[in-house]
Protein backbone atom coordinates (compact mmCIF):
# COMPACT_ATOMS: atom_id res chain seq x y z
CA UNK A 1 0.00 0.00 0.00
CA UNK A 2 1.35 3.02 -1.13
CA UNK A 3 1.61 5.56 1.86
CA UNK A 4 0.87 9.67 1.55
CA UNK A 5 3.53 11.86 3.15
CA UNK A 6 4.15 15.51 3.21
CA UNK A 7 7.03 16.50 2.09
CA UNK A 8 8.92 19.69 1.67
CA UNK A 9 10.78 21.31 -0.92
CA UNK A 10 13.87 19.84 -0.27
CA UNK A 11 12.52 16.75 -0.51
CA UNK A 12 10.85 17.90 -3.61
CA UNK A 13 14.25 19.05 -5.12
CA UNK A 14 15.98 15.73 -3.43
CA UNK A 15 13.61 13.70 -5.21
CA UNK A 16 14.35 15.48 -8.68
CA UNK A 17 17.96 14.81 -8.13
CA UNK A 18 17.64 11.03 -7.10
CA UNK A 19 15.79 10.44 -10.48
CA UNK A 20 18.43 12.90 -12.66
CA UNK A 21 21.14 10.23 -11.09
CA UNK A 22 18.74 6.90 -11.72
CA UNK A 23 19.09 8.50 -15.82
CA UNK A 24 23.01 9.22 -15.35
CA UNK A 25 23.45 5.48 -14.15
CA UNK A 26 21.72 4.25 -17.09
CA UNK A 27 23.67 6.60 -19.64
CA UNK A 28 27.03 6.33 -18.11
CA UNK A 29 27.53 2.58 -17.14
CA UNK A 30 27.07 -0.39 -19.36
CA UNK A 31 25.08 -2.42 -16.57
CA UNK A 32 22.13 -1.32 -14.97
CA UNK A 33 22.05 -0.58 -11.40
CA UNK A 34 20.58 -2.30 -8.95
CA UNK A 35 20.95 -0.52 -5.67
CA UNK A 36 21.66 -2.35 -2.44
CA UNK A 37 23.81 -1.01 0.21
CA UNK A 38 26.04 -4.32 0.78
CA UNK A 39 26.54 -4.57 -3.15
CA UNK A 40 27.06 -1.12 -4.30
CA UNK A 41 27.59 1.26 -0.73
CA UNK A 42 29.38 4.29 -3.32
CA UNK A 43 26.04 4.74 -5.03
CA UNK A 44 24.02 4.31 -1.96
CA UNK A 45 25.78 6.77 -0.13
CA UNK A 46 25.44 9.08 -3.07
CA UNK A 47 22.09 8.92 -3.08
CA UNK A 48 21.72 9.25 0.59
CA UNK A 49 23.74 12.37 0.27
CA UNK A 50 21.19 13.79 -2.44
CA UNK A 51 18.70 13.62 0.40
CA UNK A 52 20.23 15.50 3.36
CA UNK A 53 21.60 18.49 0.70
CA UNK A 54 19.42 21.23 1.60
CA UNK A 55 21.15 23.89 -0.66
CA UNK A 56 17.95 25.89 -1.72
CA UNK A 57 20.30 28.81 -3.85
CA UNK A 58 21.62 25.72 -5.80
CA UNK A 59 20.69 25.97 -9.46
CA UNK A 60 18.22 23.95 -10.49
CA UNK A 61 17.98 23.78 -13.93
CA UNK A 62 19.72 20.62 -14.60
CA UNK A 63 16.50 18.70 -15.39
CA UNK A 64 16.29 20.45 -18.66
CA UNK A 65 19.42 19.98 -20.17
CA UNK A 66 19.88 16.07 -20.81
CA UNK A 67 18.88 14.09 -23.46
CA UNK A 68 15.34 11.75 -23.46
CA UNK A 69 16.87 8.08 -22.64
CA UNK A 70 14.49 5.49 -24.52
CA UNK A 71 13.85 2.07 -23.13
CA UNK A 72 15.60 -0.22 -25.66
CA UNK A 73 14.83 -3.44 -26.81
CA UNK A 74 18.16 -4.67 -25.88
CA UNK A 75 19.18 -2.54 -23.53
CA UNK A 76 23.05 -3.73 -23.55
CA UNK A 77 23.11 -2.13 -27.36
CA UNK A 78 22.04 0.86 -26.44
CA UNK A 79 24.27 1.74 -23.26
CA UNK A 80 27.31 0.35 -25.36
CA UNK A 81 26.08 3.30 -27.95
CA UNK A 82 25.58 5.79 -25.42
CA UNK A 83 29.05 5.42 -24.26
CA UNK A 84 30.43 5.55 -27.97
CA UNK A 85 27.97 8.61 -28.36
CA UNK A 86 29.36 10.59 -25.06
CA UNK A 87 31.73 12.84 -26.75
CA UNK A 88 29.18 13.56 -29.98
CA UNK A 89 27.40 17.14 -30.09
CA UNK A 90 23.63 16.41 -28.87
CA UNK A 91 20.98 18.54 -31.18
CA UNK A 92 18.82 19.59 -27.49
CA UNK A 93 15.73 20.27 -29.92
CA UNK A 94 16.01 16.98 -32.14
CA UNK A 95 13.13 14.48 -32.97
CA UNK A 96 12.86 11.40 -30.57
CA UNK A 97 11.56 7.91 -31.40
CA UNK A 98 9.48 6.63 -28.49
CA UNK A 99 10.83 3.41 -28.06
CA UNK A 100 8.52 0.52 -25.68
CA UNK A 101 9.50 -0.76 -21.91
CA UNK A 102 10.93 -4.44 -23.01
CA UNK A 103 8.88 -7.27 -21.89
CA UNK A 104 11.14 -8.99 -19.66
CA UNK A 105 14.72 -6.93 -18.91
CA UNK A 106 15.82 -10.31 -17.70
CA UNK A 107 16.70 -11.84 -20.90
CA UNK A 108 19.02 -9.00 -22.14
CA UNK A 109 20.37 -7.32 -19.11
CA UNK A 110 22.89 -10.47 -17.90
CA UNK A 111 25.79 -9.05 -17.39
CA UNK A 112 28.98 -10.07 -16.00
CA UNK A 113 30.22 -7.03 -13.70
CA UNK A 114 34.15 -5.85 -12.76
CA UNK A 115 34.69 -8.12 -9.50
CA UNK A 116 33.53 -11.19 -12.40
CA UNK A 117 29.93 -11.64 -10.32
CA UNK A 118 27.43 -12.59 -12.40
CA UNK A 119 24.77 -10.60 -11.55
CA UNK A 120 20.44 -10.27 -13.14
CA UNK A 121 19.36 -6.90 -12.78
CA UNK A 122 15.87 -8.28 -12.31
CA UNK A 123 17.03 -10.62 -9.91
CA UNK A 124 16.39 -8.71 -6.62
CA UNK A 125 14.16 -10.61 -4.99
CA UNK A 126 13.00 -7.39 -2.60
CA UNK A 127 10.55 -4.91 -4.11
CA UNK A 128 11.93 -1.92 -2.56
CA UNK A 129 13.23 -0.40 -5.57
CA UNK A 130 15.83 1.80 -3.83
CA UNK A 131 16.33 -0.38 -0.46
CA UNK A 132 18.02 2.07 1.84
CA UNK A 133 15.01 4.22 1.58
CA UNK A 134 12.13 1.56 1.18
CA UNK A 135 9.50 1.02 -1.60
CA UNK A 136 7.05 4.33 -0.18
CA UNK A 137 9.19 6.83 -0.30
CA UNK A 138 11.41 5.56 -3.63
CA UNK A 139 7.62 5.70 -5.52
CA UNK A 140 7.16 9.30 -3.34
CA UNK A 141 10.63 10.42 -5.72
CA UNK A 142 9.84 8.65 -8.82
CA UNK A 143 5.99 10.13 -8.70
CA UNK A 144 7.71 13.26 -8.59
CA UNK A 145 10.62 12.83 -11.54
CA UNK A 146 9.24 13.51 -14.90
CA UNK A 147 7.60 11.14 -16.89
CA UNK A 148 10.53 11.52 -20.11
CA UNK A 149 12.30 9.84 -17.46
CA UNK A 150 10.43 6.58 -16.87
CA UNK A 151 11.82 5.01 -20.31
CA UNK A 152 15.15 5.18 -18.60
CA UNK A 153 13.94 4.43 -15.09
CA UNK A 154 12.22 0.93 -16.41
CA UNK A 155 15.59 -0.35 -17.99
CA UNK A 156 17.31 -0.27 -14.68
CA UNK A 157 16.25 -3.60 -13.27
CA UNK A 158 12.94 -5.82 -13.19
CA UNK A 159 10.86 -3.85 -10.18
CA UNK A 160 11.57 -0.29 -11.51
CA UNK A 161 10.23 -2.31 -14.66
CA UNK A 162 7.34 -3.46 -13.37
CA UNK A 163 6.29 -0.62 -11.34
CA UNK A 164 6.34 1.31 -14.81
CA UNK A 165 4.70 -0.79 -17.06
CA UNK A 166 2.08 -1.44 -14.78
CA UNK A 167 0.92 2.34 -14.90
CA UNK A 168 1.18 2.63 -10.81
CA UNK A 169 2.93 5.48 -10.90
CA UNK A 170 0.97 6.93 -13.64
CA UNK A 171 -1.85 6.10 -11.56
CA UNK A 172 -0.45 7.73 -8.21
CA UNK A 173 0.57 10.65 -9.95
CA UNK A 174 -3.02 11.44 -10.90
CA UNK A 175 -4.01 10.83 -6.89
CA UNK A 176 -1.16 13.23 -5.76
CA UNK A 177 -1.84 15.86 -8.26
CA UNK A 178 1.34 15.40 -10.40
CA UNK A 179 0.36 15.56 -13.82
CA UNK A 180 2.66 16.48 -16.85
CA UNK A 181 0.67 17.18 -19.99
CA UNK A 182 1.91 16.55 -24.07
CA UNK A 183 0.48 17.03 -27.00
CA UNK A 184 -0.72 14.45 -29.55
CA UNK A 185 -1.37 15.41 -33.10
CA UNK A 186 -1.55 14.27 -36.72
CA UNK A 187 -1.14 15.84 -39.76
CA UNK A 188 -0.98 12.96 -41.92
CA UNK A 189 -3.77 10.24 -41.94
CA UNK A 190 -1.63 6.97 -40.25
CA UNK A 191 1.04 9.27 -38.62
CA UNK A 192 0.99 11.21 -34.74
CA UNK A 193 3.47 12.81 -33.35
CA UNK A 194 3.76 14.39 -29.14
CA UNK A 195 5.42 17.43 -28.27
CA UNK A 196 6.62 18.00 -24.44
CA UNK A 197 6.07 21.30 -23.81
CA UNK A 198 8.24 21.40 -20.43
CA UNK A 199 11.64 19.83 -22.27
CA UNK A 200 10.50 21.06 -25.88
CA UNK A 201 10.68 17.28 -27.28
CA UNK A 202 9.52 16.24 -30.32
CA UNK A 203 8.70 12.54 -30.56
CA UNK A 204 7.17 10.30 -33.09
CA UNK A 205 4.85 7.61 -32.33
CA UNK A 206 4.50 4.38 -34.27
CA UNK A 207 2.93 4.32 -37.40
CA UNK A 208 -0.77 3.40 -37.25
CA UNK A 209 -1.65 -0.60 -38.58
CA UNK A 210 -4.84 0.25 -40.65
CA UNK A 211 -5.89 -0.07 -43.69
CA UNK A 212 -7.01 1.93 -46.48
CA UNK A 213 -10.98 2.30 -45.40
CA UNK A 214 -10.06 4.01 -42.31
CA UNK A 215 -7.40 6.01 -43.46
CA UNK A 216 -9.85 8.42 -45.82
CA UNK A 217 -12.78 7.72 -42.83
CA UNK A 218 -13.94 10.76 -40.49
CA UNK A 219 -11.42 10.36 -37.54
CA UNK A 220 -12.32 11.84 -33.37
CA UNK A 221 -9.50 11.09 -31.16
CA UNK A 222 -9.41 11.33 -27.76
CA UNK A 223 -6.59 11.19 -24.87
CA UNK A 224 -7.82 9.71 -21.25
CA UNK A 225 -5.55 8.35 -18.52
CA UNK A 226 -2.24 6.77 -20.59
CA UNK A 227 -4.23 6.24 -23.82
CA UNK A 228 -5.01 7.68 -27.13
CA UNK A 229 -8.11 6.29 -29.00
CA UNK A 230 -8.74 7.09 -32.23
CA UNK A 231 -12.15 6.25 -34.15
CA UNK A 232 -13.12 5.58 -37.83
CA UNK A 233 -14.71 3.76 -40.11
CA UNK A 234 -13.50 0.21 -41.56
CA UNK A 235 -15.97 -0.27 -44.58
CA UNK A 236 -18.94 -1.04 -43.42
CA UNK A 237 -18.07 -0.87 -39.21
CA UNK A 238 -17.15 1.64 -37.01
CA UNK A 239 -13.28 1.30 -35.03
CA UNK A 240 -11.76 2.15 -32.29
CA UNK A 241 -7.63 2.14 -32.52
CA UNK A 242 -5.63 2.62 -28.70
CA UNK A 243 -2.17 3.49 -28.88
CA UNK A 244 -0.88 2.89 -24.77
CA UNK A 245 1.86 5.24 -23.60
CA UNK A 246 3.03 1.98 -21.13
CA UNK A 247 3.49 -0.41 -24.31
CA UNK A 248 4.21 2.47 -27.20
CA UNK A 249 1.99 0.78 -29.27
CA UNK A 250 -1.25 0.86 -31.81
CA UNK A 251 -4.61 -2.07 -30.63
CA UNK A 252 -8.04 -2.55 -32.08
CA UNK A 253 -10.76 -4.13 -30.77
CA UNK A 254 -12.24 -2.26 -28.44
CA UNK A 255 -15.91 -1.01 -29.25
CA UNK A 256 -18.64 0.75 -27.67
CA UNK A 257 -22.38 0.20 -26.75
CA UNK A 258 -23.33 1.96 -29.92
CA UNK A 259 -20.12 2.88 -32.17
CA UNK A 260 -20.03 6.35 -33.57
CA UNK A 261 -18.28 9.00 -35.49
CA UNK A 262 -18.43 12.75 -35.31
CA UNK A 263 -18.98 13.41 -31.67
CA UNK A 264 -18.21 15.56 -28.76
CA UNK A 265 -15.73 14.49 -26.40
CA UNK A 266 -13.40 14.76 -23.08
CA UNK A 267 -11.54 13.19 -20.34
CA UNK A 268 -11.25 13.67 -16.76
CA UNK A 269 -8.11 11.62 -15.25
CA UNK A 270 -8.79 8.57 -16.29
CA UNK A 271 -12.57 8.69 -17.65
CA UNK A 272 -13.74 10.16 -20.74
CA UNK A 273 -17.58 10.94 -21.20
CA UNK A 274 -18.61 10.59 -25.47
CA UNK A 275 -21.60 12.19 -26.54
CA UNK A 276 -23.75 12.66 -29.75
CA UNK A 277 -22.46 12.00 -33.11
CA UNK A 278 -24.04 9.96 -35.95
CA UNK A 279 -23.77 6.13 -36.53
CA UNK A 280 -22.64 4.17 -39.15
CA UNK A 281 -25.73 4.66 -41.35
CA UNK A 282 -25.84 8.38 -40.57
CA UNK A 283 -28.32 8.58 -37.74
CA UNK A 284 -27.38 11.65 -35.43
CA UNK A 285 -27.51 10.20 -31.92
CA UNK A 286 -28.52 11.39 -28.81
CA UNK A 287 -26.91 8.96 -26.37
CA UNK A 288 -23.98 9.24 -24.50
CA UNK A 289 -20.93 6.82 -23.22
CA UNK A 290 -18.73 6.64 -20.02
CA UNK A 291 -15.30 5.12 -20.82
CA UNK A 292 -13.01 4.09 -18.18
CA UNK A 293 -9.48 3.64 -19.04
CA UNK A 294 -8.36 1.78 -16.03
CA UNK A 295 -10.69 -1.40 -16.98
CA UNK A 296 -11.34 -0.27 -20.76
CA UNK A 297 -14.86 -0.91 -20.53
CA UNK A 298 -17.73 1.79 -21.73
CA UNK A 299 -20.77 2.72 -19.80
CA UNK A 300 -24.34 3.66 -21.06
CA UNK A 301 -25.26 7.26 -19.91
CA UNK A 302 -28.98 8.50 -19.99
CA UNK A 303 -29.87 10.03 -23.36
CA UNK A 304 -28.91 14.32 -24.26
CA UNK A 305 -32.44 16.45 -24.78
CA UNK A 306 -31.46 16.55 -28.17
CA UNK A 307 -29.72 14.68 -30.73
CA UNK A 308 -26.42 16.59 -32.11
CA UNK A 309 -23.43 15.26 -34.14
CA UNK A 310 -20.49 17.80 -34.88
CA UNK A 311 -19.91 18.99 -31.71
CA UNK A 312 -17.74 19.56 -28.90
CA UNK A 313 -17.11 18.30 -25.67
CA UNK A 314 -15.40 20.06 -22.31
CA UNK A 315 -15.44 18.99 -19.07
CA UNK A 316 -15.63 22.33 -16.29
CA UNK A 317 -16.22 22.70 -12.69
CA UNK A 318 -16.33 18.88 -12.88
CA UNK A 319 -19.11 18.22 -14.84
CA UNK A 320 -19.22 17.29 -18.98
CA UNK A 321 -20.42 19.88 -21.32
CA UNK A 322 -21.46 19.07 -24.73
CA UNK A 323 -21.69 22.03 -27.24
CA UNK A 324 -23.12 23.11 -30.23
CA UNK A 325 -23.24 20.62 -33.34
CA UNK A 326 -26.13 19.84 -35.87
CA UNK A 327 -29.00 18.21 -35.07
CA UNK A 328 -32.35 17.08 -36.89
CA UNK A 329 -33.88 15.99 -40.05
CA UNK A 330 -33.03 19.40 -41.39
CA UNK A 331 -29.24 19.87 -40.12
CA UNK A 332 -30.07 22.80 -38.05
CA UNK A 333 -26.73 24.33 -35.98
CA UNK A 334 -27.49 24.23 -32.72
CA UNK A 335 -26.97 27.12 -30.60
CA UNK A 336 -27.39 25.22 -27.08
CA UNK A 337 -25.31 23.54 -24.82
CA UNK A 338 -26.10 20.09 -22.41
CA UNK A 339 -24.65 19.82 -18.97
CA UNK A 340 -24.01 16.14 -17.97
CA UNK A 341 -23.79 15.89 -13.77
CA UNK A 342 -22.12 13.13 -12.88
CA UNK A 343 -23.39 12.91 -9.51
CA UNK A 344 -27.00 13.15 -10.47
CA UNK A 345 -26.69 11.13 -13.85
CA UNK A 346 -28.39 13.91 -15.30
CA UNK A 347 -28.46 16.33 -17.98
CA UNK A 348 -29.54 19.95 -18.65
CA UNK A 349 -30.24 22.34 -21.29
CA UNK A 350 -27.95 25.35 -21.62
CA UNK A 351 -29.43 27.72 -24.23
CA UNK A 352 -26.65 30.21 -26.17
CA UNK A 353 -23.53 28.39 -24.78
CA UNK A 354 -22.36 27.40 -28.61
CA UNK A 355 -20.45 30.49 -29.59
CA UNK A 356 -22.10 30.43 -32.63
CA UNK A 357 -21.58 30.27 -36.45
CA UNK A 358 -18.43 32.72 -37.37
CA UNK A 359 -19.34 35.88 -39.55
CA UNK A 360 -18.19 34.38 -42.82
CA UNK A 361 -20.48 31.42 -42.60
CA UNK A 362 -23.31 33.82 -41.46
CA UNK A 363 -22.75 36.06 -44.43
CA UNK A 364 -22.32 33.77 -46.92
CA UNK A 365 -25.16 30.87 -45.70
CA UNK A 366 -22.74 28.34 -45.78
CA UNK A 367 -23.94 24.57 -45.42
CA UNK A 368 -23.36 23.62 -41.66
CA UNK A 369 -21.43 20.62 -41.93
CA UNK A 370 -18.70 22.88 -44.27
CA UNK A 371 -17.78 24.09 -40.67
CA UNK A 372 -15.57 22.91 -37.98
CA UNK A 373 -16.84 22.04 -34.48
CA UNK A 374 -16.87 25.11 -32.04
CA UNK A 375 -13.24 24.87 -31.25
CA UNK A 376 -13.05 24.90 -27.24
CA UNK A 377 -11.06 24.45 -24.21
CA UNK A 378 -11.30 24.85 -20.48
CA UNK A 379 -8.41 26.38 -18.84
CA UNK A 380 -8.97 26.84 -15.27
CA UNK A 381 -12.37 25.99 -14.92
CA UNK A 382 -13.20 28.61 -17.55
CA UNK A 383 -14.56 27.88 -21.08
CA UNK A 384 -12.68 29.93 -24.23
CA UNK A 385 -13.35 29.51 -27.98
CA UNK A 386 -11.14 30.27 -30.85
CA UNK A 387 -13.13 32.53 -33.64
CA UNK A 388 -11.36 31.23 -36.66
CA UNK A 389 -13.05 33.74 -38.69
CA UNK A 390 -12.71 36.97 -37.19
CA UNK A 391 -8.56 35.89 -35.79
CA UNK A 392 -10.62 35.77 -32.37
CA UNK A 393 -10.44 33.93 -28.74
CA UNK A 394 -13.23 34.51 -26.82
CA UNK A 395 -14.22 33.48 -22.91
CA UNK A 396 -17.81 32.40 -21.85
CA UNK A 397 -18.92 34.19 -18.61
CA UNK A 398 -21.21 31.19 -17.32
CA UNK A 399 -23.45 34.13 -14.98
CA UNK A 400 -24.30 35.66 -17.71
CA UNK A 401 -24.32 32.90 -20.15
CA UNK A 402 -22.49 35.43 -22.58
CA UNK A 403 -19.34 34.92 -24.96
CA UNK A 404 -16.78 38.02 -25.19
CA UNK A 405 -13.35 38.98 -26.69
CA UNK A 406 -10.26 38.36 -24.92
CA UNK A 407 -8.31 38.95 -27.80
CA UNK A 408 -6.28 37.64 -30.78
CA UNK A 409 -5.29 34.42 -32.17
CA UNK A 410 -1.77 33.96 -33.10
CA UNK A 411 -1.29 35.85 -36.79
CA UNK A 412 -0.43 32.51 -38.31
CA UNK A 413 -3.00 30.32 -37.49
CA UNK A 414 -4.48 29.44 -40.58
CA UNK A 415 -7.06 26.85 -41.09
CA UNK A 416 -10.13 26.18 -43.76
CA UNK A 417 -13.12 27.23 -42.16
CA UNK A 418 -12.01 25.87 -38.48
CA UNK A 419 -10.25 22.87 -40.41
CA UNK A 420 -7.30 21.94 -39.77
CA UNK A 421 -6.65 23.98 -36.67
CA UNK A 422 -6.03 23.00 -33.08
CA UNK A 423 -7.32 24.93 -30.09
CA UNK A 424 -6.46 23.11 -26.85
CA UNK A 425 -6.23 23.48 -23.26
CA UNK A 426 -2.73 22.01 -22.19
CA UNK A 427 -2.52 22.35 -17.93
CA UNK A 428 -3.19 25.76 -17.38
CA UNK A 429 -2.39 27.28 -20.98
CA UNK A 430 -4.51 27.14 -24.34
CA UNK A 431 -2.42 26.20 -27.08
CA UNK A 432 -2.93 26.69 -30.77
CA UNK A 433 -1.28 24.35 -33.61
CA UNK A 434 -1.00 25.21 -36.91
CA UNK A 435 0.62 26.75 -39.01
CA UNK A 436 0.28 29.12 -42.44
CA UNK A 437 -0.50 27.16 -45.84
CA UNK A 438 2.69 27.66 -48.04
CA UNK A 439 4.02 25.48 -51.37
CA UNK A 440 6.22 23.00 -50.38
CA UNK A 441 7.46 21.65 -46.63
CA UNK A 442 5.10 22.39 -44.42
CA UNK A 443 5.61 23.85 -40.96
CA UNK A 444 3.93 23.08 -37.51
CA UNK A 445 3.85 26.10 -35.03
CA UNK A 446 2.48 25.47 -31.48
CA UNK A 447 1.58 28.78 -29.58
CA UNK A 448 0.59 29.28 -25.90
CA UNK A 449 -1.00 31.47 -23.83
CA UNK A 450 -1.59 31.48 -19.63
CA UNK A 451 -4.83 33.40 -19.27
CA UNK A 452 -5.11 35.99 -17.03
CA UNK A 453 -6.82 39.07 -16.49
CA UNK A 454 -4.99 41.10 -19.68
CA UNK A 455 -6.02 40.50 -23.45
CA UNK A 456 -4.72 37.29 -24.40
CA UNK A 457 -0.84 37.54 -25.76
CA UNK A 458 1.06 34.25 -27.47
CA UNK A 459 4.30 32.81 -27.25
CA UNK A 460 5.73 30.33 -29.59
CA UNK A 461 6.44 27.61 -27.68
CA UNK A 462 7.82 25.52 -30.54
CA UNK A 463 8.05 25.17 -34.32
CA UNK A 464 8.98 22.27 -36.29
CA UNK A 465 9.14 21.57 -40.23
CA UNK A 466 6.63 19.17 -41.08
CA UNK A 467 7.66 16.71 -43.95
CA UNK A 468 3.63 15.52 -43.17
CA UNK A 469 2.45 19.24 -43.63
CA UNK A 470 0.72 21.31 -41.30
CA UNK A 471 -3.30 21.13 -42.05
CA UNK A 472 -4.00 19.00 -38.37
CA UNK A 473 -6.66 16.31 -39.08
CA UNK A 474 -6.53 15.41 -35.22
CA UNK A 475 -5.22 16.88 -31.75
CA UNK A 476 -5.60 15.05 -28.06
CA UNK A 477 -3.74 16.30 -24.84
CA UNK A 478 -2.44 13.93 -22.52
CA UNK A 479 -2.08 14.77 -18.65
CA UNK A 480 -0.41 12.04 -16.52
Amino acid sequence: MFESYLVSRAFQSSCERVCMTLRLEVSKGKRPIDIHEDEDDARSRKLLKLFGDREEDEPRGGMGTYELMPVPDDPRESLEQVDREEDEPRGGMGTYELMPVPDDPRESLEQVDDAGRRSHAGDSSSDELISFIGRDVSINCLVRCSRSDYGSIASLNQSFHSLVRSGELYRLRRLTGFVEHWVYFSCHLLEWEAFDPIRHRWMHLPRMPVNECFIFSDKESLAVGTELLVFGKEVMSLVIYRYSLLTNSWSSGMSMNTPRCLFGSASLGEIAILAGGCDSQGNILKSAELYNSETQTFKRLPDMHKPRKMCSGVFMDKKFYVIGGIGGADSKVLSCGEEYNLDTETWTEIPNMSPGRSTAARESDMPATAEAPPLVAVVNNELYAADYSDMEVKKYDKKRRVWFSVGRLPDRAVSMNGWGLAFRACGDRLIVIGGPRTMGEGFIEINSWVPGEGPAQWNLLAGNSSRTGNFVYNCAVMGC
